[in-house]
């Protein structure tokens, strides 16, 4: 008997357990799900501009893919959510079957014992019983037999009501449970209509970007050879803070070559590294990365390969850069046919924002986390793409933007 106890009670705890699992996965895939309905929403707003350009096109297109992407994770998110809940609803009809026998068994056994109590009493009453002993003893031992009685009585009618409040809020979980899986797969079936509609979209898009090659090709050339520019201009400004670095502390940088840091500079150059992965989005209005990091091969146009020297974010129109982290301003740069470039120095740390239209800043200016420091350039009078290039440098060598933001 004691075994039977002690497995019951490990049996218990073991199902306690996973249900606590269950519903701590459920909380995460609730967070997930509404992080991937966020990003959709502001993709959505994303397609909205009405350019007619091969590179804006392009650009819709690379949106569109970020947005089919998060839609098939949201979808598996949706599958996952609704296998916890079937998981729940199994568990919850097992546990109100075993509920429901064990309700039976106790109540027949109630039913059993009290008639099998009345039928040898043959209906004497309590009191009679107790006087028509024939010793104190036989009374006494009478009386305690009548209170051990009724308070097994009172034990069993009570077991009995727990044991039904319990079957009842089983009952009522396992209601909730249906009602619940029903949502998610409305939910569920609303965003597979959702993401066959925007693959036919994905499918109109890659089409007309073959039917444009040549044009598409001939505006990222334009575009590369930009990116290029800027690259070079952000060389030479790196060279030539290094040589004043030196010549102003007297003193042998790190790295050969490199910017030799004050004591505040060092400082604020070991926070900004261990704030990796951490650093906030540098646009204030959010955006989506259309360009990631380095070669990267189109996954449906073979004939467009582009080469980033960091991110480029498609943002909304209206949209500021917004500086990563503490910083000086070491430049604000103009290009031709790229608008204007500000890139500041946290450390021996760089961070450069380009394509703003509009500049808050000058070089010198200290600047904050968060602060704005111009405004994204939208293209075709404003109605068209508002993007911006982001990258990070240590020294001379360009590092991988998400790695170090926020996602």
């Amino acid at each position: 008997m004691r075994l039977k106890s002690i497995f019951i009670i490990v049996f218990s705890l073991f199902i306690l357990f996973i249900t606590a699992q269950d519903s701590k996965k459920k909380s995460e895939l609730e967070r997930l799900k509404r992080a991937a309905q966020e990003k959709i929403a502001q993709t959505n707003k994303l397609l909205t501009e009405t350019s007619k350009s091969a590179v804006s096109s392009l650009n819709r297109l690379n949106v569109l893919n970020e947005e089919i992407s998060v839609r098939r994770t949201l979808i598996q998110s949706l599958n996952n959510e609704i296998s916890i809940i079937e998981k729940e609803h199994s568990q919850l009809s097992q546990d109100i079957t075993i509920l429901e026998k064990e309700l039976d068994l106790k109540k027949k056994k109630y039913g059993d014992a009290m008639r099998s109590i009345y039928s040898k009493r043959s209906g004497i009453d309590e009191v009679v019983f107790v006087l028509s002993a024939q010793s104190f003893t036989q009374t006494w031992r009478r009386m305690r037999y009548l209170k051990e009685y009724s308070d097994w009585r009172k034990r069993q009618a009570h077991e009995i009501s727990l044991k039904q409040k319990d079957l009842g809020e089983k009952k009522e979980s396992l209601e909730k449970s249906r009602k619940e899986k029903e949502k998610v797969m409305d939910e569920r079936k609303v965003e597979a209509q959702d993401l066959r509609e925007k693959e036919k979209r994905q499918q109109t898009l890659v089409a007309n970007l073959q039917n444009q090659k040549k044009r598409l090709e001939g505006d990222l050339k334009k575009q590369q050879q930009a990116a290029r520019d800027l690259d070079r201009q952000i060389q030479k400004i790196i060279e030539e803070e290094a040589k004043k670095s030196v010549a102003k502390s007297n003193t042998k940088p790190a790295v050969s070559g490199g910017y030799s840091m004050t004591k505040e500079e060092t400082v604020l150059s070991g926070t900004f590294e261990k704030n990796k992965g951490k650093l906030p989005f540098p646009t204030t209005n959010g955006g989506i990365i259309i360009g990631k990091f380095g070669s990267q091969q189109h996954p449906q146009l073979k004939h467009v390969v582009t080469n980033n020297s960091g991110i480029e974010i498609k943002t909304n129109a209206g949209a500021d850069a917004r500086s990563v982290f503490d910083g000086e301003i070491v430049k604000v740069i103009i290009l031709p046919g790229a608008n204007s470039a500000v890139i500041v120095r946290h450390g021996n740390y760089m961070t450069v924002y380009s394509n703003l239209a509009q500049v808050y800043v000058k070089a010198g200016d200290k600047v904050k986390t968060r602060q704005s420091l111009g405004k994204i350039f939208t293209d075709d009078d404003g109605k068209g793409d508002t993007t911006m290039t982001f990258q990070i440098w240590k020294e001379s060598v360009k590092l991988n933007p998400e790695h170090w933001i926020v996602r």
